[in-house]
């Protein structure tokens, strides 16, 4: 996923020395995370909302003024006595970032987006059956083609990939995809001039969620809830993603011992009680009540969910997929099941939701996943 330049700082793990560099580039960060959050703003009130000194923030906003990412706004008193402030802001179209979504079966997709994640083109690839090294062979022709139709700088690509996905950008496991092994990172690297960062779809989702979510928390997950089923957890605006990259999946976790045959090899695991297939599958048949059929499977997704709400002390749980199965019954058994299975204090303040922007927010998390790792925006 490459390196983490904009959280350069070390001198927490207590052996090394921070630099004077090193302290810098986070300052920079708070100044960035603090105007894309936020208003515009002086650089007095900058320097008051963040705690750093007005020298301090003068010199990094000069900086960024000179890069494009922020602008100088008309003075304004905005009121006040006194010579009137020029106002600073983040500039959303310094930079693009090219997106890529794996996840889909038939289609790979991809899409140029400005910093504040709106969608500047996009563009979609058949698969044709392709696999193996045919397969990333085509990944890597969107991801240049797209880099190269940008009309302003690219900061990164960002990619949402099927299965799980350790540091380097290798897809280890993506059951039912043919991706198993595959080096996206180093060959999406090979033919772009930029970083690229890769997350599972799901983890890139969660990301989006807490990077364009309104009301932004620091503590959620978000549940993907397609082919499969796959969630992405937050905590303390921070991604978890476990030892070996596998923390989110819950798909497989066995709900009924009896039920039917999953794709992993084994039995009535959450996927073939909650996806989407067996879902519509379900909802096919004669005689079939759609209340019946979405309520039994939010109830096994909130049986799942409940001890990850309630060990991780989660705010918001945010539901993506298509809104005529993760919308209305299904969602509401989900929040009631969870909140008859713990405590109420746990629950009395949790949201629960559908995904704003439900289509692309694998394409948006690949967006909030490079400017967190080139800017520090989180």
């Amino acid at each position: 996923m490459g390196s983490r330049k904009a959280d350069a700082i070390v001198a927490s793990r207590g052996t090394e020395k921070a630099l004077p560099e090193h302290t810098r580039q986070v300052n920079r960060s708070l100044i960035l995370r603090t105007l894309f959050h936020g208003a515009a703003m002086s650089r007095a009130d900058l320097a008051r909302v963040t705690g750093l000194t007005r020298v301090s923030v003068s010199r990094i906003v000069d900086d960024l003024i000179a890069e494009g990412l922020v602008l100088e706004h008309e003075p304004s008193s905005g009121g006040r006595v006194g010579k009137p402030s020029t106002s600073i802001a983040l500039n959303p179209h310094a930079y693009h970032v090219v997106t890529l979504d794996l996840s889909a079966y038939a289609e790979l997709t991809g899409a140029i987006m400005s910093l504040d994640g709106e969608v500047v083109h996009s563009m979609s690839v058949p698969m044709d059956g392709a696999t193996g090294p045919a397969l990333l062979e085509k990944v890597c022709a969107l991801a240049s083609a797209l880099v190269k139709r940008s009309t302003v700088r690219v900061l990164g690509v960002g990619v949402g990939s099927p299965g799980v996905v350790n540091a380097e950008g290798v897809v280890r496991e993506a059951v039912a995809f043919d991706w198993h092994d595959l080096d996206v990172g180093s060959a999406i690297a090979a033919v772009v001039p930029v970083p690229v960062h890769i997350a599972n779809d799901a983890n890139a989702a969660a990301l989006a969620a807490r990077t364009y979510g309104q009301p932004a928390v620091d503590d959620l997950v978000l549940v993907r809830i397609g082919q499969g089923i796959g969630s992405g957890v937050v905590v303390g605006g921070t991604l978890v993603t476990g030892h070996r990259f596998t923390a989110g999946e819950i798909g497989h976790v066995l709900i009924d011992e009896a039920g039917a045959r999953c794709r992993c090899g084994r039995r009535g695991c959450l996927e073939v009680v909650a996806a989407v297939p067996y879902i519509r599958q379900l909802l096919a048949e004669p005689g079939a009540s759609a209340t019946e059929v979405l309520g039994a499977a939010g109830r096994a997704l909130g049986r799942v969910l409940t001890p990850v709400v309630t060990a991780l002390g989660l705010e918001q749980v945010v539901l993506s997929g298509p809104e005529d199965i993760v919308g209305g019954v299904f969602l509401e058994e989900a929040k009631t099941t969870i909140e008859e299975q713990t405590l109420a204090i746990v629950t009395d303040a949790l949201d629960i939701r559908v995904a704003v922007r439900g289509d692309d927010i694998v394409l948006l998390g690949g967006t909030a996943l490079v400017i967190a790792e080139e800017l520090g925006i989180r």
